[in-house]
């Protein structure tokens, strides 16, 4: 494996910005498609709810198959394996825009996530592999900058072209981007593979992708009546049975899929649960606050996304600050205060109404983005301050499963609160009053968060972030 001093200078700074078109042709189709399911709910004759299969099983895929990504990387080289990637992810857009039923969308999100699960943690290791640790700050908010273009242009593109166009054309406009990804990892990205990959953990694979698969499908179908009661709990508890035995397997075998054993290390236990917990707080809220502007106070799906596309502006502003606000406070206590002020503006949008102006949503909504952006980049950099470059690959993997995980549960667990309240006071789901205690519930998972985090040493990741006097 090429060192990354092996790398040419003019390559260095290119590698980053073009893994972030992967990034970018992700984040640009999610938050295209949140903008505009309540249209496709009507074009296919579905409940708006059930359409968080749709969500969901593309989360689903990706956890399933991230954990072989870092694998696949080692053993057939990074570029290879992203080209890879870039066509299943391009195939799967081409087949969700031709899908006529909720079953066929459903399939077609998974073969996109299949793609999803290869591009972004192989990319990420290609970042990790090639960045000096006191830049990984920098190089991760460096990386996500260009992919944030993905969610300021998703939500008014969304609702534009189904306002105005169809839905369907909101996948196939990931195609131009696919190709052009194609040509530039061929060109710039290094084919960065370990010369003595570690072997494959079948029987791992085997036991955690039916395990995952089985309690997410079942945890998703629970309360929408598309399966029996029976079915949901035989999913759930046979997922969770798989899961508790590869936990077993991976502890005895010294190279397992995932290395279980890293939570050892207390930056990186105590990154991931917090940054899991987290994320199932404020990770939901890209489905549920369209919900509520559309269903519930009746706007187009473009008035819609020009209003929550401040969130991704707020997002990609604070991107150039994060290194100096992590330097001048730490780790710790970003984690912990900013946590306690993202779950405030969690909470807020649950009070919007229809006569709200919109100059101070707007306002909430950008401070929103800031926030949950400044988290995000120091849980995305604490979690490998402790982990050595041999276990990059398997830290990344287990990571980038826990983040989609988290997704998953974030949004089955926002639908789940509505459903809920639709039923203890009779009225739909999706009717305007049900929104607020559904914020309320993220709200206090982020909360949550910033306990994990204030167990984190206070010298925790200073390692991540150069000096002020440094270059």
């Amino acid at each position: 494996m090429p060192s990354p001093n092996s790398l040419t200078p003019r390559k260095v700074p290119t590698v980053p910005l073009i893994v972030a078109v992967a990034l970018f042709m992700e984040n640009l189709d999610s938050s295209v498609l949140s903008t505009s399911l309540p249209e496709i709910a009507r074009d296919l004759a579905t409940d708006p709810i059930h359409l968080k299969l749709v969500l969901t099983t593309y989360l689903l895929a990706l956890a399933v198959f991230i954990p072989a990504s870092g694998w696949f990387a080692d053993r057939f080289g990074a570029r290879s394996v992203f080209r890879i990637a870039i066509v299943v992810f391009a195939l799967g857009s081409i087949a969700c825009g031709l899908s006529q039923n909720l079953l066929q969308l459903v399939l077609a999100r998974v073969l996109q996530g299949i793609g999803g699960s290869m591009m972004v943690p192989v990319g990420r290791l290609i970042i990790l592999k090639t960045t000096k640790r006191a830049e990984i700050v920098n190089a991760m908010a460096w990386l996500t900058m260009p992919a944030l273009i993905g969610p300021l242009m998703g939500p008014p593109v969304g609702g534009w072209i189904t306002t105005y166009w169809h839905w369907r054309w909101i996948f196939w406009i990931n195609i131009p981007i696919a190709v052009f990804g194609l040509i530039a990892v061929t060109v710039f990205i290094p084919n960065l593979r370990e010369d003595q990959p570690r072997s494959f953990d079948l029987k791992g694979f085997l036991l955690m992708g039916p395990g995952l698969s089985g309690f997410l499908t079942g945890a998703t179908l629970a309360g929408l009546g598309l399966a029996s009661a029976w079915a949901v709990a035989a999913l759930i508890i046979g997922g969770l049975a798989l899961c508790l035995a590869y936990v077993r397997h991976a502890l005895r075998v010294p190279e397992p899929l995932i290395d279980l054993r890293l939570v050892k290390l207390t930056t990186f236990r105590l990154g991931v649960t917090g940054g899991t917990i987290f994320r199932i707080g404020v990770g939901a809220t890209p489905f549920l606050l369209p919900l509520m502007l559309q269903i519930g106070f009746g706007y187009t799906p473009f008035v819609s996304g020009l209003l929550t596309f401040v969130s991704a502006l707020g997002a990609m502003s604070m991107k150039p600050l994060a290194e100096p606000i992590l330097r001048r406070f730490g780790f710790r206590n970003v984690l912990i205060f900013n946590g306690l002020l993202a779950a405030l503006f969690t909470l807020i949008p649950g009070f919007f109404t229809p006569s709200a102006p919109w100059i101070a949503m707007s306002l909430v909504l950008y401070f929103a983005g800031l926030s949950r952006s400044l988290e995000f980049t120091a849980i995305n950099a604490i979690a490998y301050a402790e982990v050595t470059p041999d276990k990059m690959s398997s830290a990344t993997s287990f990571t980038s499963v826990l983040q989609q995980l988290s997704g998953s549960i974030g949004i089955t667990v926002a639908a789940m609160s509505l459903e809920l309240l639709g039923w203890a006071r009779g009225i739909p789901p999706t009717a305007l009053p049900n929104y607020l205690p559904a914020f309320g519930v993220l709200a206090a998972l982020a909360v949550l968060s910033s306990q994990a985090f204030s167990r984190l040493p206070k010298e925790a990741g200073r390692g991540l972030v150069r000096s002020s006097d440094g270059p």
